[in-house]
């Protein structure tokens, strides 16, 4: 196993009400097919349940469906929230996949994020607020399964809840007792991902009191919590990167543009194998076009063969053979054509090597054209931001003109200074 500084990293994710089912359809495994090709699903079964979503009497639930009973029991309040807010998110809990490979693999991967999964508890404020968690371990890991020669995948844990905050409601001025107003009325669970996961959160350090960033204190917390857990060999994510969401709209992009370039190259593989189902389509088509005929032709063929073997078998009392003139003509036909069949196969020959010849040109000019789109493609992944901005650039900046070509004027002007 080659060796890499293995960085623990925790994503959080928020989702609007419109979310519950495209996350718990991914989460599940419920969809038939995934943007990301390296799922397997035929894997589903060795996913882990750390949190299942279910009734109190064990009845399956949608994320839904445990988001609203929570609602009516009171767990969870709404109160305050805008139409858009969001409602619920998503904790993602992350080791690069050699990590696990050194330590046990899948085994170990299942202890690792089940002290994983308590930490969330400790962060989400409760196991009542969670609405599922699972350890994936259905995904591929192509380029460390080709350099280790054998399957390898990656695990990771995915924890879905609601993002609670307490919130204190105040006696208001309409209280008929004067000495209750200002004073808490009651403390409500209510959901509020920016109260959860503010942008700055002020920390004492060193005597000096400092804003960071909540998903940097996060990462410490889970660095932290699965050290004390007694797991070890791996460091705290790198600070600064966006894999601690120090810019969320960043980690946002990076996702969906992530996604598309899946979505991309499966609409692309599978754009590609229909169109060589197509072509074997057609020539199986024209095959089976052409073999009738050949039959059609090898029957007439076998005919006529026939017909002219019993040319000069019959002979009159003389010994003679006899042939009508209509059997010359016959013969006759069959010489002119043979003649004419052979200029018409020269002149296919000559036009086969035309084909070829001009297929071999654009092939060539194909593959130039790939070279230079291909390097392209590996900008665009390498820095699709960049890429998007240069050539929004370009576009807003006026077309350049042709310079001129002062060539012949050159040309004109050196041949009569020879004439001289």
């Amino acid at each position: 196993m080659p060796s890499k500084t293995n960085r623990t990293v925790v994503r959080n994710v928020a989702h609007g009400g419109g979310s519950f089912t495209v996350t718990e359809r991914h989460n599940e495994r419920k969809n038939d097919a995934y943007f990301n090709g390296d799922i397997e699903p035929d894997r589903a079964n060795l996913n882990v349940h750390y949190k299942r979503h279910l009734s109190p009497d064990g009845t399956p639930e949608t994320y839904e469906q445990t988001f609203n009973r929570l609602l009516e029991n009171g767990t969870i309040v709404k109160r305050g929230l805008r139409a858009d807010a969001k409602i619920f998110d998503e904790l993602i809990f992350d080791v690069n996949t050699a990590y696990f490979e050194n330590h046990g693999g899948y085994e170990y991967a299942k202890s690792f994020f089940e002290e994983a999964y308590r930490c969330a508890v400790k962060e989400v404020g409760g196991e009542q607020y969670i609405l599922s968690a699972i350890m994936h371990a259905d995904e591929l890991n192509k380029a460390l399964s080709e350099q280790l020669g054998r399957d390898v995948y990656h695990y990771h844990l995915h924890v879905v809840y609601v993002p609670v905050v307490e919130k204190e409601i105040l006696w208001t001025k309409r209280c008929k007792d004067p000495a209750l107003v200002g004073k808490v009325k009651e403390v409500i669970p209510q959901i509020s991902h920016s109260k959860k996961w503010p942008m700055r959160v002020p920390v004492e350090r060193d005597g000096k009191t400092i804003m960071l960033n909540s998903y940097s204190l996060l990462q410490d917390r889970f660095f932290e919590h699965m050290r004390e857990a007694g797991f070890e060999g791996f460091e705290r994510g790198e600070r600064g990167s966006t894999a601690e969401h120090l810019n969320v709209l960043d980690y946002k992009i990076k996702m969906d543009t992530a996604r598309a370039e899946d979505a991309a190259a499966v609409a692309d593989e599978k754009e590609k194998a229909v169109t060589v189902l197509d072509k074997r389509i057609d020539v199986r088509k024209s095959h089976l076009v052409k073999l009738d005929g050949k039959i059609k032709d090898r029957n007439s063929a076998v005919a006529i063969m026939d017909e002219i073997k019993t040319f000069g078998k019959k002979k009159n009392l003389m010994g003679q053979i006899v042939v009508t003139q209509d059997d010359v003509d016959y013969v006759k036909s069959f010489a002119r054509e043979g003649v004419t069949s052979r200029v018409t196969i020269a002149d296919l020959h000559d036009k086969i090597k035309r084909v070829e010849a001009e297929r071999d040109t654009w092939k060539s000019k194909y593959e130039r054209l790939m070279d230079r789109v291909g390097l392209f493609l590996d900008a665009v992944k390498r820095a699709p931001r960049r890429v998007m901005e240069f050539l929004a650039d370009i576009i807003r900046r006026p077309p350049e003109k042709a310079e001129p070509n002062h060539a012949p004027n050159i040309q004109k002007s050196r041949a009569k200074q020879e004439e001289r």
